[in-house]
């Protein structure tokens, strides 16, 4: 009887009709003849609510539930859970789900809600979007059924401890990788980039045409063929690509539910996918006030799992990054010139006055492509109407505040150095895009 009242709860609906019940046995005190039939509706109610907690426990185990999680979870995307649930009773039951999420989402309301027809099966489907990488833990699932008059609640507990890793975005990856090479054009945002360069590698020669860079005729096949013809090229194949991904205070600044490094990380395992698929090497360097993690550029089977497992251990440090140990770090490990996307982030015109020494030289050894951020929120505020003398302060500061960052990366091009300006939102596409461009031009 004891574990019989423990699985018992009662419904909304009971506690309205019981409501309802007081109500008319506190009328009957001042209307007399009403005092019997409170007390028949209060007996009758009593009753149905029993019947209807009992019809409840006529099947020992009325249901079964399995969890069905992804292999892994995707970092910032909406991620598919799925509940299958069998029914054993012989009538329709009304449920009430609740999953035990993990920890990590910080989700107390998650409650779904569903009619089984008798002895069928169903399966349920929720989203999960996770915003930090790690390993996640799911608990137990707890359906309340309810049958008849819906008065009680039966509550069954089903133990379905499972765990899922949350790995940077794979969704995006393999988004992007559909789009990447020669379809590039059919995504919102990307473009096609013309060839206006030469890459290292001879492919063959043609006969010419117009629109043909006249720089790569080829003299001694015109003299043989008395028509004019041109050397084409393909890109270079096997080239290293880095991607530097700074792990420092700066990157902590939070963006929709992620930190600027985990938008880094997520555009970095995209990056390096691409590469490898055009047959390029890539590559993993962390750094903040020293180099962490240095993960050599190749193109083998098993590079993506290992620059995935890196990416998904990675921390962001509380100390100020050292663009000096990161020169230091890639002078030793990267030998031959290569393509450095450096993710970082410079609040202040000072900031890059301090690096700028050192990103020179990692330019005259490599390709560096700095990539840095907008704050969208400062942009917004800059944009209003100033009402009084202090929102005229705070949109002249957010004024100012965009304005350096648009001097640190005029400093930057003045150099030679190639730079990325962008929204957390928008890293991944304006990334690519670079990339490809680079390819195509032949710097790359």
């Amino acid at each position: 009887m004891i574990r019989f009242w423990q699985h018992i709860t009662l419904r909304n609906r009971f506690f309205w009709w019981l409501g309802g019940l007081i109500i008319l046995y506190t009328v009957s005190f001042f209307i007399p003849f009403l005092y019997p039939v409170a007390i028949v509706a209060m007996l009758f109610f009593a009753a149905l609510t029993l019947v209807d907690a009992a019809l409840l426990f006529i099947v020992k185990q009325p249901l079964s539930v399995s969890r069905r999680l992804p292999q892994v979870m995707s970092l910032h995307d909406e991620n598919e859970v799925h509940l299958h649930i069998t029914g054993r009773f012989p009538a329709g039951l009304r449920l009430r789900i609740i999953d035990e999420l993990p920890q990590q989402l910080q989700k107390r309301d998650l409650e779904l809600q569903y009619r089984l027809p008798a002895r069928t099966s169903r399966e349920l489907t929720y989203h999960l979007r996770p915003l930090e990488r790690g390993a996640y833990h799911f608990g137990k699932v707890h359906i309340f059924i309810s049958y008849l008059f819906g008065l009680a609640e039966r509550k069954v507990s089903i133990d379905l401890e499972d765990m899922v890793k949350v790995y940077p975005s794979v969704m995006q990856m393999k988004k992007f990788e559909l789009y990447t090479i020669r379809r590039i054009a059919h995504f919102q945002g990307m473009k096609k980039m013309r060839r206006i360069g030469h890459s290292y590698e001879f492919d063959q020669i043609k006969q010419y045409v117009p629109g043909d860079d006249v720089r790569s005729l080829n003299w001694k096949a015109t003299g043989r063929s008395a028509s004019l013809m041109v050397n084409h090229y393909e890109d270079e194949k096997a080239q290293q690509v880095y991607c530097l991904i700074d792990k420092s205070r700066t990157m902590k600044t939070p963006f929709d539910g992620l930190s600027l490094m985990d938008y880094a990380i997520n555009t970095s395992l995209v990056i390096s996918n691409i590469a490898v698929r055009k047959e390029d090497k890539a590559g993993i360097i962390t750094f903040a006030s020293k180099v962490n993690t240095v993960l050599r550029a190749d193109r083998h089977a098993g590079q993506m799992r290992k620059i995935l497992e890196l990416l998904y251990n990675e921390k962001a440090i509380p100390e100020e990054s050292s663009f000096e140990h990161l020169y230091y770090q890639v002078r030793r490990h990267v030998h031959v010139r290569s393509l450095l996307f450096l993710y970082t982030n410079f609040e202040s015109y000072y900031a890059i006055e301090r690096a700028l020494s050192v990103l020179r030289k990692l330019n005259k050894l490599h390709l560096l492509v700095v990539v840095f951020f907008e704050n969208e929120e400062i942009n917004r505020y800059g944009d209003q109407d100033a009402g009084n003398t202090e929102s005229v302060y705070l949109t002249t500061f957010a004024k100012r505040f965009t304005l350096e960052k648009q001097l640190i990366m005029q400093e930057l091009n003045k150099y030679g150095i190639q730079t990325i300006i962008t929204s957390p939102s928008d890293l991944t596409i304006h990334t690519i895009n670079k990339y490809l461009e680079l390819k195509s031009r032949g710097l790359a």
